[in-house]
């Protein structure tokens, strides 16, 4: 049985005449296309561990199967605002679980689509645990952090965005979350 107990995020942009090569070269910016992906959904599990992706890639072997929680948008729309995101919302209490959550969009600013991740991170986290989640009440500015039922929960993001250059090469924005043994 496999359950992550460390995860890396990572994020990339391609940009090609190709959308598949547009993808691929995402890929190597974001350091993990020399590994066959399987995307899976958004759990963390409970005391999972997130660290920066030059240790976590120390874990891996270029061909390895590798367990993702990735985020893509492309297109060769010129001048077309792409992103893609994820976002993590994770609790204080580290027996309890996380959630991971992705979000591609167009139009949208890194910061509104991260933002918006971070969120949709936070509801999903609270409707597994059965509570009931209001936005508007549940975040402490001030101190940057949710409350969901007595939990408190961080969150954060990483976003990827990229505007498709005049003459429409396809470009390929991702963002990934990384599980590792």
């Amino acid at each position: 049985m496999f359950v992550p107990s460390k995860l890396f995020l990572t994020k990339g942009i391609g940009r090609h005449t190709q959308k598949l090569t547009s993808f691929e070269m995402a890929l190597r910016d974001a350091k993990i296309a020399e590994y066959n992906l399987v995307r899976v959904s958004s759990i963390i599990p409970p005391r999972c561990k997130i660290i920066t992706i030059d240790p976590g890639l120390q874990y891996l072997q270029q061909g390895q199967i590798v367990f993702c929680v990735l985020s893509e948008n492309a297109s060769n729309e010129p001048h077309r605002l792409i992103a893609a995101s994820i976002g993590l919302a994770n609790p204080k209490d580290e027996t309890i679980h996380g959630y991971l959550s992705e979000h591609h969009s167009f139009g949208q600013t890194e910061k509104i689509a991260g933002d918006y991740a971070e969120d949709l991170a936070a509801f999903m986290l609270a409707t597994t645990l059965g509570v009931e989640f209001d936005p508007t009440k549940s975040w402490d500015e001030q101190k940057e952090i949710w409350t969901i039922k007595g939990h408190v929960v961080t969150t954060r993001n990483i976003t990827q965005s990229a505007t498709v250059d005049k003459e429409g090469y396809w470009t390929t924005v991702l963002a990934a979350a990384v599980l590792l043994p």
